[in-house]
């Protein structure tokens, strides 16, 4: 949904007072942040390393 689209559906008057909402949250900690940015950049988690191909996939894998 664009910008435009948004403004449409929900008016100016909606989204003024979601901006003011946003404003009078508190800043998170830190900590938090810090968690965010690593679920942020790497939202999979770690990549798996690749198995060596002298060991067999089992059975439900290999189809």
């Amino acid at each position: 949904m664009t910008r435009e689209e948004r403004r449409a559906l929900l008016g100016d008057e909606v989204i003024a007072a979601i901006h003011e909402r946003v404003r009078q949250a508190p800043e998170p900690p830190d900590e938090v942040v810090e968690k965010l940015r690593r679920i942020m950049t790497n939202p999979a988690g770690e990549i798996p390393a690749p198995r060596p191909a002298y060991i067999a996939r089992p059975a439900a894998d290999a189809a």
